[in-house]
């Protein structure tokens, strides 16, 4: 029988023993496995990489904040300007090398009219960055 003894009279009881053979079996061959392929993990390709050496980063070109409160007034860079007067001073800004980044921040309450006049004349004189600067709104918490 599978659970008994060698024909013992004396024990009758199962054997209870862990068969460690197959455990060892399978241990070994793992080894044999790890020991040829460990030289492979550790072999490296050789190469002749090329170097490079980067350019300095561009500078950073400046920033103009235009302004335009709820009446329709005009501030650049914090300084109030009149509009007729926005003109030379965005073909000044349009020369520069790098071109400075025009930041258009305008009440929400001002009119569009106006809004579209400033963006008007900032492209006939030769501006070409433009951006809108809006606040994020608040979420209910």
């Amino acid at each position: 029988m599978a659970f008994g003894g060698f024909n013992d009279d004396k024990h009758q009881a199962p054997i209870a023993d862990i068969n460690v053979t197959p455990m060892v079996d399978v241990m070994l061959v793992l080894l044999v496995i790890f020991i040829i392929t460990a030289p492979l993990f550790t072999h490296a390709i050789k190469l002749d990489l090329p170097s490079a050496q980067s350019a300095a980063a561009p500078e950073k070109p400046e920033t103009i904040s235009l302004s335009i409160n709820a009446e329709g007034k005009i501030f650049w860079n914090n300084d109030a300007i009149e509009q007729k007067d926005l003109g030379p001073k965005f073909a000044e800004a349009a020369q520069k090398n790098p071109q400075p980044e025009l930041q258009l921040r305008a009440d929400k309450s001002t009119r569009y009219e106006t809004i579209a006049q400033v963006m008007s004349a900032a492209q006939t004189s030769g501006m070409t960055k433009m951006g809108f600067v809006t606040e994020a709104k608040e979420t209910a918490q």
